[in-house]
Order: C-alpha cells, then sequence, then structure tokens
C-alpha cells in the first residue's frame, strides 16, 4: 500500500509523513528529496536553470519509478505535483491520497527564511505579502488537492494532533 500526502508547501507533508510512516512501519519518500537526489541540484535551481515544465516531467518520471517500487511506503508529494496533468488521477489510481489542509496564515508561520528560500516560488516574500500569494495559490490548487480520499484540515493542530487523528481515522475508516 502507498499512501501519498498532498497539500501546499509548508503544510506538513515531510514532517508528518516521516512520523506516519514511523507509527505504519513503512517506509518514507519525499518526491522533491529523490528529485535532488537524482538530478544533483536542489530544486530552486532546476527551477531557475531548468524551468518549471522540465521539473514537473522530472516529478512525474519519480512519482511513477516510486510506484513501480511498491511496497509500503508514505510518500510526501512537493506542493504543485497534484495539480500538473493527470497526476492527482495518477495518485487515486494508485495509492490513498491525504490532502494536508492549512490556511495559508498558518503556513507562513511555519516557514522559516530557509524555508521560503528553497521553495522558487515564495523567494523574496514575506509577512503580508507571502500570505496574500499563497491564499491566491492554494486556491487555485485546491480543485486538485479535494479530489484525494482523505482531507484533514489541520487549521487548528499541531503536528502530533493531526497524526493522531489521520491514524485514527484512517484506521476505523478504513
Amino acid at each position: 500500500m502507498i499512501i501519498f500526502l498532498v497539500g501546499y508547501m509548508g503544510c506538513g507533508k515531510t514532517s508528518l509523513g516521516r512520523k506516519l510512516a514511523r507509527r505504519l512501519g513503512c517506509r518514507f519518500l519525499d518526491t522533491d528529496a529523490r528529485i535532488e537526489e537524482l538530478e544533483g541540484a536542489e530544486i530552486n535551481d532546476i527551477f531557475r536553470y531548468e524551468g518549471e515544465d522540465y521539473f514537473r516531467k522530472t516529478e512525474r518520471r519519480v512519482l511513477e519509478q516510486i510506484v513501480e517500487e511498491g511496497g509500503n511506503l508514505v510518500v510526501s508529494t512537493g506542493g504543485g505535483l497534484p495539480v500538473w496533468q493527470d497526476n492527482m488521477a495518477y495518485l487515486n489510481r494508485m495509492g490513498e491520497t491525504v490532502y494536508i489542509r492549512r490556511p495559508a496564515v498558518q503556513i507562513a508561520s511555519r516557514l522559516s527564511p530557509y524555508g521560503r528560500w528553497k521553495r522558487p516560488k515564495l523567494r523574496g516574500l514575506e509577512g503580508d505579502e507571502l500570505v496574500e500569494f499563497m491564499t491566491r495559490d492554494m486556491a487555485t490548487r485546491e480543485p486538485f488537492y479535494s479530489q484525494a480520499k482523505w482531507i484533514f484540515d489541520g487549521a487548528e493542530m499541531d503536528d502530533d494532533h493531526l497524526l493522531e487523528e489521520m491514524i485514527s481515522s484512517m484506521q476505523k475508516n478504513g
């Protein structure tokens, strides 16, 4: 079984994914980390020098490789992965999808300056400008993210409480 975590950049997919995998006795993979390993470059450099289209094609190729490897996995996906072409439908066919929904203001407060710098679309944005950009961008992605089988609203929860909610709901409702 593969569990794919989707949601906006900085919502906690990687940190929650690691904890979820540990609790479920699964391996954890992060698509962005896998891309950086494959390409020998950071995501922001791939965006800058190769362009977003190249990055999205690489992202899909890595996603397909992960699915081929199989096994019991928790996979943290890049924030834009579900939006590109048929990726969300592909994720839903290949595993369980979990959308971690958090408001822009909460995500912005979670991101360190380095966290903003390493995300190409957020570089140079701060304060209200950051929250306004994220709110607009999240609205365009919501129709894709909301196709996930499981939707967890983490607006009022820290990561530990959200993790417990996810595990409890998924075990109870299969």
